[in-house]
């Protein structure tokens, strides 16, 4: 069991905004050198509830800054904040991927080419989200019109099929607070918010998933890998036998390995 939630932070990176808002910042922390390093965006869990933050995910982040890689720990708007849930929350992870682009392409530090977005629980179903939402419909209040531009989305432990999610009323009915209600009553709402109704995206994939993770069960990301590969998406998923939810986001537990060579692979 990790003690990942309760560890002291590491130092903070630089605080950058993206947008007027409190909420609407990242950390970016860079590598020594002058690069120019891949690009990684991540994407903090927590039910996408205002009570979790950024901080217990920047050991991972510092982690990733010491391989060579530059990375970008997006906050945002969540449940419980003004302006969070539905659209809030998907508009503001979208915004900053698109901000930091723009901001970071003129960084002679920074490989934009290679950027890739990670995300750990309900960061993971952002991090999904992300790499599909050029399929959005222009009618959506989601659709923000960008084209594709990361190389890889990669999920730990991500909610995938938000639909099932609901009916398994995973995280006490966070879900339906996301999106404000239930599948039948916002049957569109589903499709535009599920990472599994926007394959296929045109990126690579990867998930990785403990075995014994009993916040977020693991057929969430078997169901996805498997759409994701009938569509010709090139989609890999790791089952970790053994590994719960939070170790898959600790750089000190058995599962590091894994999520450190499959990154890597991908960007």
């Amino acid at each position: 069991m990790s003690d990942i939630l309760t560890r002291a932070p590491p130092a903070k990176g630089k605080r950058v905004h993206y947008g007027p808002g409190p909420l609407q910042f990242a950390e970016l922390r860079f590598p020594s050198g002058s690069g120019p390093f891949p690009l990684l965006f991540v994407i903090h869990g927590g039910w996408w509830l205002s009570e979790y933050d950024l901080n217990h995910i920047g050991h991972l982040c510092v982690k990733f800054t010491s391989y060579a890689i530059v990375t970008c720990s997006i906050e945002y708007r969540r449940i419980g904040d003004a302006g969070g849930g539905w659209p809030g929350t998907f508009l503001d992870v979208a915004n900053a991927i698109e901000y930091f682009k723009d901001r970071l392409s003129r960084d002679a530090r920074v490989d934009i080419k290679r950027a890739g977005v990670l995300g750990h629980s309900a960061g993971g179903h952002l991090a999904l989200w992300l790499g599909g939402k050029h399929r959005i419909p222009k009618s959506s209040a989601l659709h923000t019109g960008e084209r594709q531009w990361l190389i890889a989305a990669i999920s730990l432990a991500g909610v995938a099929d938000l639909a099932t999610a609901w009916r398994l009323n995973l995280g006490d009915g966070a879900v339906g607070k996301l999106v404000g209600g239930s599948p039948d009553q916002y049957p569109r709402r589903y499709q535009e918010a599920s990472p599994l109704k926007l394959l296929p995206m045109g990126l690579k994939q990867v998930l990785i998933h403990g075995r014994a993770d009993d916040r977020v069960p693991i057929s969430q990301s078997e169901r996805f890998d498997k759409e994701a590969k009938v569509t010709g998406d090139d989609s890999s998923l790791f089952s970790l036998d053994g590994v719960g939810h939070f170790e898959i986001i600790d750089p000190e537990s058995s599962a590091w390995n894994t999520v450190a060579s499959s990154t890597l692979a991908a960007l």
